[in-house]
C-alpha cells in the first residue's frame, strides 16, 4: 500500500465492512498444485534460483521449510545449509533425508495464471477489491453482509462469518490453495485477523471490539511498525497494542512525529481508510532491515541482491519498464540516504538493476547500515522496445535526509507486499505523481502513502508498508517476498 488508500481522519467507520484474503505460502502453494507429491514436504522455491545451484534468493519457503529457519529473502546458499536438498541427501551418508527438501525456481507465468483463478473469484463476490499482490487483496463487502452500527446483532455477524468462509472454500474447491480471511470495520485490523491463525484461518472483529481485539497484541503487529519502531517503543515502556493506544499523543509525536500519531491510532481501531482499487504504479521499491546494524560489506551486497531480484520480478510480471534505479540506505541513527541513476531510456533487465544497485552500494561500503532499499521509478507500460543500452553512461543523482521522524519513518513502508510475499518483506508500489523526487523517498521512507502508509504491497501509496521487511520472523508472518503483487 502507498498511493494512499485514504488519509487517516480522526474516527473509524464501523460501518464497513472489509475482507482482507491472504493466500498462505502461495508459491509453495502452487507447486504443490501442480505436483501433488510435495504436499507435506518441506519446501522452498527461490528467485534467480536453478536446479543445482547454490544462486538466488528464497522467494517463500512452505511452513514445514520454515521449522529448519528457511526465511523468505534468505540467500538460497544459506537455505541449503540449514535444509538440503532431498536429492543430496539421497547420494551423502552424512545427511539424513528427513532433514532434507525440495527445492524449486520461481514460474510467475504458472503463479498468475492461479492468482487470476483466485482474483476471479473475489471480484465475483464483492464490488470493490484492492489487489495488493499476488497472493493479497482487501475486499469491500459493505452491499453483500453489514454491520449493524456499533455493535453488530448476531444475525449480521453470523452473515459476516458464513461470507468469509464460504469465500475460503470456494478458494480451495474452486482453485485448489488456501487463503486465510480476516474480516473487521478497517483495513489495518482486518489485515491482522487475516494473520492471526494461519494457515487457513478464518478471524471476524466486530465493530466496537477492534481495539480490545488488538490490546493484548505485541506492538510491533500494529501495521506500520516495523522492528525498529517497535524496539524504541518497547524502549518508552510500550510493549503492546494496548500500551500504545493508552499512550500520551504529545509524547509520541514528540518521538515519532505524525507517523507515530497514525500508527497510535491504528492501535486503537481507528482507521476510516476505504477500500479503493489499485492504479497504475509509479515506482516499485522493496525495503528490508537488518536485526542490528551491520558493516559487513557482504552481507550487504547479499541484501541488496536479494531486494533487487524481488523488485526486478515485480517489474517483470508488471510489464513494467524503468529509467531509473535506486537504492536506499539508512544507517545509524536514522539517516536516509538514496542513491539513483538514471538510464537513457526504459529497460526491463534483472542484471542491469542488480549490477547498478550494488554499483550504488559502494560508497557505502565502510558504513554500518540499518536499513537497505532498492527502487526502481519513471516507469512506463508501453509495449514498444526497450532502449538499447549501447553506450549506456547512467547520470548519477543522489540525495541524502535525516528523517525527523526518526525510527518510525523509516520502517514505514508499510504493509505492502509482498504478501506470501506474505513473510514480512516490503516491497512497496507508490502511485504518487510521476514527478516524486529523491526527496521525497527519502522523507517518506520509503512510504509512499501507504506497503502496503508505509507496507500494505504494494505500501500508503501500495496499502500497507510491505508487510515487510519489517523484519518478523516466518512464525510471525506467512512469507513471500513480494507481498504486493496481486503480485
Amino acid at each position: 500500500m502507498s498511493g494512499d488508500l485514504g488519509r487517516l481522519g480522526s474516527a473509524p467507520t464501523p460501518d464497513q465492512v472489509v475482507c482482507h484474503v491472504d493466500m498462505d505460502c502461495f508459491y509453495a502453494a502452487c507447486e504443490r498444485l501442480r505436483e501433488p507429491a510435495l504436499r507435506g514436504q518441506p519446501l522452498v522455491v527461490g528467485m534467480g534460483y536453478e536446479s543445482d545451484e547454490p544462486h538466488g534468493a528464497v522467494a517463500t519457503a512452505s511452513y514445514e521449510a520454515r521449522e529448519f529457519g528457511v526465511e523468505s529473502a534468505m540467500a538460497i546458499s544459506e537455505a541449503l545449509e540449514r535444509l538440503p536438498r532431498k536429492v543430496e541427501a539421497a547420494k551423502d551418508p552424512d545427511l539424513d533425508v528427513e532433514e532434507a527438501g525440495f527445492y524449486r525456481p520461481v514460474d510467475l507465468d504458472y503463479y498468475n495464471e492461479v492468482a487470476a483463478d483466485v482474483k476471479a473469484i473475489l471480484h465475483e463476490s464483492a464490488d470493490v477489491v484492492r489487489e495488493v499482490s499476488i497472493d493479497e487483496a482487501y475486499l469491500d463487502v459493505t452491499d453483500r453482509v453489514a454491520w449493524d452500527g456499533e455493535a453488530a446483532e448476531e444475525a449480521d455477524l453470523q452473515s459476516v462469518t458464513a461470507f468469509a468462509r464460504d469465500l475460503s472454500e470456494r478458494v480451495r474447491e474452486e482453485v485448489g490453495v488456501v487463503a486465510s480471511v480476516g474480516v473487521a470495520p478497517t483495513m489495518s485490523a482486518a489485515k491482522i485477523a487475516s494473520d492471526y491463525d494461519k494457515p487457513e484461518g478464518l478471524v471476524v472483529v466486530e465493530p466496537g471490539e477492534v481495539r480490545e481485539f488488538l490490546a493484548p497484541m505485541d506492538v510491533a503487529e500494529i501495521h506500520n511498525v516495523g522492528p525498529v519502531t517497535a524496539r524504541e517503543l518497547r524502549d518508552m515502556g510500550i510493549e503492546t497494542a494496548g500500551d500504545l493506544a493508552a499512550s500520551d499523543p504529545d509524547r509520541i509525536r514528540e518521538r515519532f512525529g505524525e507517523r507515530g500519531l497514525e500508527v497510535r491510532r491504528f492501535a486503537r481501531g481507528e482507521d476510516p481508510r476505504e477500500v479503493t482499487p489499485v492504479g497504475e504504479p509509479k515506482s516499485l521499491s522493496r525495503e528490508s532491515a537488518f536485526t542490528d546494524p551491520t558493516e559487513d560489506v557482504e552481507e550487504k551486497r547479499a541484501k541488496v541482491r536479494a531486494l533487487a531480484a524481488d523488485v526486478a520480478e515485480r517489474a517483470q510480471r508488471e510489464g513494467a519498464l524503468y529509467r531509473t534505479i535506486g537504492i536506499k540506505v539508512v544507517t545509524p541513527p536514522f539517516d536516509v540516504n538514496t542513491r539513483a541513476e538514471s538510464l537513457p531510456g526504459p529497460v526491463e533487465d534483472a542484471d542491469l538493476l542488480e549490477s547498478t544497485a550494488l554499483d550504488l552500494l559502494e560508497e557505502f561500503a565502510d558504513d554500518r547500515v540499518r536499513k537497505l532499499g532498492v527502487r526502481v521509478s519513471n516507469l512506463s507500460f508501453t509495449e514498444g522496445e526497450q532502449a538499447s543500452l549501447g553506450g549506456f553512461e547512467g547520470t548519477a543523482e543522489s540525495a541524502t535526509a535525516d528523517d525527523d521522524s526518526g525510527a518510525l519513518a523509516d520502517e514505514s513502508a508499510e504493509d505492502g507486499a509482498v504478501g506470501d510475499g506474505s513473510d514480512g518483506d516490503g516491497m512497496q508500489v507508490d502511485e504518487a505523481d510521476e514527478g516524486r523526487t529523491l526527496a521525497d523517498w527519502a522523507d517518506d521512507s520509503g512510504t509512499p502513502g501507504d506497503d502496503e502508509a508505509a507496507n500494505d504491497e504494494a505500501a500508503a501509496a501500495d496499502d500497507e508498508p510491505a508487510d515487510e521487511a519489517d523484519g518478523r520472523s516466518p512464525e510471525e508472518r506467512d512469507g513471500q517476498l513480494s507481498l504486493w503483487e496481486y503480485e
